[in-house]
């Protein structure tokens, strides 16, 4: 099984990286960089940092499927994984998440009566949903909650942003800014999606006093140790 995980940043990359290994780097084009698992690991988890945000996720994403699929090595799963915002109380600082929907939480129009989602103007999606019995190997293998992880362009920084996402979505657990970029390049290329998340702050009011981005990448790497046997089962 080849798996490819897309991060945001070097430091998720790294975190990612550090629970297996070894890698080799391998240029893609864009400038982007895949560090390829050697070829003695099973499942193969090939991770890239594709760039803050949906769309250059899903451009990094594109590239790589693409590159895979030219030299016929296609990839089998693809991870949208990153630190986040989690929920409270259901995600606490320092706790995963695996989706069992991604959800772009701001795609659609402002209107007198509300938001409208995408889907309510005629056209688009606005969830991918992976495969339920994966999301429940993956998060009994790293001991995830399983929840909605939203995708937003703009990091919730209030009260009211935070109630508003919370009732249109109830089930949600995080939000993160690159999962359904990710997930709408992996639909395109026909492999399934999933996405894993780490909790590094609270959604609501900015505090960065409050942020905990080293626990939140320990625990990236601890579910990423316990993936290869959950995808073996």
């Amino acid at each position: 099984m080849r798996v490819l995980v897309v991060t945001a940043v070097a430091a998720e990359r790294d975190a990612v990286c550090a629970a297996g290994g070894p890698y080799d780097t391998v240029a893609l084009p864009g400038g982007y960089v895949l560090h390829r698992a050697a070829a003695a690991a099973h499942p193969a988890l090939d991770v890239l940092a594709g760039g803050v945000g949906p769309a250059a996720a899903a451009a990094g994403t594109a590239t790589a499927l693409t590159a895979a699929a030219l030299a016929a090595d296609p990839y089998d799963l693809v991870v949208s994984a990153g630190i986040g915002g989690g929920f409270a109380p259901a995600a606490p600082l320092g706790s995963v998440v695996v989706a069992d929907a991604i959800v772009a939480a701001d795609l659609g129009a402002e209107t007198p009566d509300g938001f409208l989602p995408v889907t309510e103007l005629g056209f688009g999606t606005v969830a991918h949903h992976p495969d339920p019995t994966l999301v429940r190997a993956v998060a009994a293998a790293s001991g995830a909650a399983a929840g909605t992880v939203l995708t937003v362009s703009t990091v919730t920084g209030s009260a009211a942003r935070t109630a508003e996402l919370a009732a249109r979505h109830p089930g949600a657990l995080a939000e993160a800014m690159e999962g359904f970029g990710v997930a709408e390049a992996a639909a395109a290329h026909g492999v399934p999606v999933l996405e894993i998340r780490t909790v590094s702050n609270a959604v609501g009011p900015r505090d960065r006093a409050a942020w905990r981005i080293g626990d939140a990448l320990a625990a990236l790497t601890a579910a990423f140790g316990a993936l290869p046997g959950a995808l073996e089962a």
